[in-house]
């Protein structure tokens, strides 16, 4: 089955901490070595803070988080959205991950698309770019999937571990998105 019939995507609700924090959990070694919020001690505390947050950024327009959701049990497998918002020039950049037990799959080219849709179809947005660093080979893979343009790796674009890194810049466009059904 396409991951278009097992998953979709939504913003984060109240109820949704447990449920995320399984999802922290069960890919731990993986996450904590790219995100610097997911730690050992990552506890359902952080997780409802992180819902929390996820409602008041959507409230005042500073960042779209959505879960990924596994439709048949309603469970979070990941989270995708559009931050780094540039409201004058309408740029917004997408991020994704998803839990281990999720992976290979396509289900992040499926968030990454959900999220690019968002941002074209209902926020307005002009452009959207995936920042990966240039050993993160998986996201890579995804931004490539999905059809953005590979533009540039951009010296020390992000701060990574402590510090400066080069990242590779993908873009996506509104037209890029025109073939992609709207779920």
């Amino acid at each position: 089955m396409p991951p278009e019939e097992q998953y979709m995507t939504r913003p984060f609700e109240p109820g949704d901490a447990a449920s995320f924090l399984a999802a922290v959990r069960a890919s731990l070694p993986e996450l904590a070595y790219w995100m610097p919020w997911c730690r050992a001690d990552y506890a359902i505390e952080d997780a409802a803070d992180w819902i929390a947050f996820t409602q008041s950024a959507w409230s005042s327009g500073t960042e779209f988080p959505l879960g990924i959701i596994e439709a048949s049990s309603g469970e979070i497998v990941g989270g995708t959205g559009i931050s780094q918002i540039n409201q004058l020039h309408r740029i917004g950049n997408i991020g994704y991950w998803v839990s281990k037990p999720h992976t290979g799959r396509g289900v992040a080219r499926f968030a990454a698309k959900q999220a690019a849709i968002l941002g074209f179809r209902e926020l307005g947005f002009s452009r959207l770019e995936i920042v990966a660093l240039t050993n993160n080979v998986a996201s890579q893979r995804v931004a490539e999937a999905i059809g953005a343009t590979r533009e540039c790796v951009a010296r020390n674009r992000l701060q990574f571990q402590g510090g400066s890194h080069d990242a590779v810049v993908y873009s996506l466009t509104p037209k890029d998105a025109e073939p992609w059904q709207c779920t």
